[in-house]
């Protein structure tokens, strides 16, 4: 190769070095601002218990692991299960492994593409004959100079929407491990249930066999006769209702193990001990931004978008694309490798949109709509949150009364019930007092047992709408 030729590959990698150094200098993307959170500052001052704001300093519940945070072995071990084989959970992180790779992809645009390649061509030479060229080297083709930032926009909405499905896969796991705790509570509730129900329907047998046997003796009327009947078979209803929805329970819960329940489990415990899980503190409506996985998947949809419009400006402006070849070339093929056969070529293609009828701009509308969308959806996502956390602080604020209040009347029922039975026995009141007693007393007890677990699992929800769930921890 002679000095003019090398000096002429010299000065094309030289522009190759600047050209690569200089792409990715310029930005469209527009300068990114958080909205402001379209919900109050503070919550409801009457959702929130005595001296809440001395709980500032306590473990934020997206802080706290669920293993910590749930107390009974048996649900412990439910989770686990739920967590390995839920198949919604499953295709979560299937999702952020399609997403990486989508961002990878993207990410590579970003680089030039080295490849090894052979070439030969055969055209006819000045005198007649064929001329062979023959070639071997490393190529660059079609790399795009990212002057405007157009790959570089690409690259960052791509790595939004990876964190974005990141973040959803969190959001998937917290929604799980709380359904897993709900339903497990109502098979709780169901068990306890069915238990009132056949202390009820043993009470009302007895009552029916004792009705009966007077009724035939002509010491009652049809009338008590009937009356015990028909408590006797609602009773029977109610039994029949509530083994079918422990069945339905069950198969629900089923359903998110996964898997049928190992005969290993530990024994559950009772509903009274549900009752210990931890106290939590709601914080303020903006830390619901930094702790609910749901509000940042949102934002980073909103970056995407964002991103987007970058792209979309981006493509206006010309395109220019850059081939380079390195290697040897020779009229003959023994010749490749001999001394003199270096060949440096490089060439740029510079692309300006004159005509596309419309196409650049219409795809910038696009890109400014899809951002409006998708912080409208942002907001649409804190003001969810800021409805669940609140609606669960109401529960907590009231949930503990109720069930201090239907306690006491639980147990007046059941007072009541014995007194009436007392004063029947004696003479002293109609066999219809006795009937009223046991249906108030029934209906006290199943009462109390579904304000029970509405109790538990509000503590369960408002763990969920804190963010919390989505943490994992060394099992206790």
């Amino acid at each position: 190769m002679t000095d003019r030729a090398v000096m002429r590959s010299a000065s094309t990698s030289t522009a190759l070095a600047a050209a690569l150094s200089m792409a990715g200098c310029m930005s469209f993307t527009p300068a990114y601002e958080r909205p402001a959170a379209p919900v109050a500052p503070v919550y409801a001052p009457e959702l929130l218990p005595v001296g809440a704001a001395g709980a500032e300093g306590a473990e934020a519940a997206a802080e706290i692991e669920w293993q910590r945070y749930f107390t009974d072995a048996r649900l412990k071990r439910l989770i686990e299960i739920a967590l390995a084989n839920n198949r919604d959970l499953r295709v979560a992180v299937l999702n952020i492994e399609q997403a990486r790779a989508a961002y990878q992809i993207k990410r590579a645009d970003e680089l030039p593409t080295l490849g090894g390649g052979v070439n030969v061509q055969r055209q006819a030479g000045s005198g007649g004959g064929l001329v062979n060229t023959y070639a071997v080297g490393f190529q660059v083709t079609s790399f795009e100079l990212d002057f405007f930032g157009r790959v570089r926009s690409l690259s960052q909405a791509a790595l939004a929407q990876y964190l974005a499905t990141d973040e959803a896969r969190k959001t998937v796991q917290i929604t799980l491990v709380a359904t897993v705790a709900n339903t497990y509570i109502g098979l709780l509730a169901d068990d306890e249930l069915l238990r009132v129900t056949r202390d009820a329907l043993k009470t009302r047998e007895e009552s029916m066999r004792l009705t009966k046997l007077k009724f035939d003796n002509g010491a009652a009327s049809e009338l008590d006769f009937r009356q015990a009947e028909q408590l006797l078979e609602g009773a029977r209803a109610t039994l029949a209702q509530t083994q079918r929805q422990r069945a339905l329970d069950d198969n629900a819960l089923l359903l998110l193990l996964g898997q049928s329940q190992p005969g290993d489990l530990p024994p559950a415990a009772p509903m009274a001990a549900q009752q210990a899980l931890g106290e939590l503190p709601a914080g303020l409506p903006s830390d619901l931004l930094a702790r609910r996985p749901d509000v940042r998947a949102a934002e980073q949809q909103l970056l995407a978008a964002n991103a987007n419009i970058g792209a979309a400006r981006a493509a206006m402006f010309p395109r220019i694309a850059l081939t380079a070849n390195a290697g040897t070339a020779s009229g003959q093929l023994s010749g490749l490798f001999k001394s003199g056969s270096f060949a440096l070529t490089g060439a740029a293609t510079l692309l300006q949109p004159i005509f596309d009828a419309g196409r650049n701009q219409a795809t910038l509308e696009v890109s400014k709509v899809n951002k409006e969308i998708a912080i409208a959806q942002y907001e649409k996502a804190i003001q969810t949150a800021f409805r669940e956390v609140s609606d669960a602080l109401a529960g907590r604020a009231t949930l503990g009364e109720q069930l201090r209040a239907q306690a006491a009347q639980t147990n007046a029922a059941q007072v009541t019930y014995k007194l009436a039975d007392l004063r029947y026995r004696n003479g002293a009141s109609s066999y219809l007092e006795v009937l009223d007693a046991q249906r108030n007393l029934f209906a006290a007890q199943q009462a109390t047992v579904q304000v029970q677990a509405l109790q538990v699992q509000n503590l369960v929800t408002l763990y969920k709408v804190l963010g919390g769930g989505w943490k994992d921890g060394v099992a206790k």
